[in-house]
């Protein structure tokens, strides 16, 4: 089945797997993925990715992370901010500030996908692609 929006479908799929309490799920393989991958991996939010499979059916298995006994999910929300039909731009000045800092804002910049704190650092604004808190 073919996907438009990738990002919203790789939220989507960690989203119910994190209600449903799974370990894993699979995502789709595209450049975009495993950026955001390797960001949420970075921030703590998830655990190991690994790309399996050949050519168009490469897929991200992800390795999601719970926390005490009643293994309530790291990840709280996930939410899409800009979407195919509705770009959201961001200069460095405006960057978003996610629950105060707690969450963080996943920003496609000129320089590749990373955190609204990295992209302050660095001077960058970007599309805003999420929220993850």
């Amino acid at each position: 089945m073919a996907v438009n929006d990738t990002i919203a479908d790789m939220l989507t799929r960690i989203r119910n797997a994190n209600l449903a309490r799974h370990q894993t799920t699979e995502v789709p393989s595209t450049k975009m993925t495993r950026s955001i991958a390797t960001v949420l991996q970075a921030e703590g939010f998830i655990g190991e990715f690994e790309e399996v499979g050949e050519g168009v059916k490469k897929h991200l298995v992800i390795s999601l992370k719970y926390k005490g006994k009643g293994k309530r999910p790291i990840i709280t929300s996930l939410k899409r901010v800009s979407k195919p039909g509705f770009r959201v731009y961001s200069n460095r000045k405006e960057l978003p500030r996610v629950l105060g800092g707690i969450g963080i804002a996943i920003i496609s910049t000129s320089s590749g996908i990373m955190t609204d704190r990295e992209a302050r650092r660095q001077g960058l604004g970007g599309e805003v692609l999420c929220y993850v808190w």
